[in-house]
């Protein structure tokens, strides 16, 4: 699997979800997310999780995987391991957003998530 963006670089005031993708032949796979946060603002968090589904329609009651909340811009990474989950076909992201002090009440981000294949053996010594 290349690299394939769940989101591509975009804009983010409020709550949402990117579109599905369908992974292919990584079915069971281990998978190398990257959450890019290019643009913040002072006192707000993000939270990112990834969904998955067998048929693209039912995504279960919790999320696969989640990253820690995000105050600051940077380039975080997680390894989401799909070994004991092999019926999942399709991932989705899906943030909330949340803004407190003074200034615009609006939460303001710029974020990307790529997903990549990972090997199994180098996340397991990570």
């Amino acid at each position: 699997m290349l690299p394939q963006f769940l989101l591509q670089e975009t804009t983010i005031r409020t709550a949402g979800a990117s579109s599905d993708i369908d992974l292919g032949e990584q079915l069971g796979g281990t998978l190398l997310l990257t959450l890019g946060i290019t643009r913040i603002i002072e006192q707000e968090s993000l939270d990112v999780s990834i969904w998955g589904s067998p048929d693209g329609t039912e995504w279960g009651a919790k999320p696969l995987v989640s990253f820690p909340q995000k105050f600051y811009c940077g380039t975080y990474q997680i390894v989401l391991d799909l070994g004991d989950r092999p019926t999942v076909r399709f991932l989705r992201a899906k943030w909330q957003v949340n803004r407190w002090g003074k200034g615009e009440p609006k939460p303001l981000f710029t974020l990307y998530l790529v997903a990549e294949a990972h090997k199994r053996e180098m996340a397991l010594q990570a």
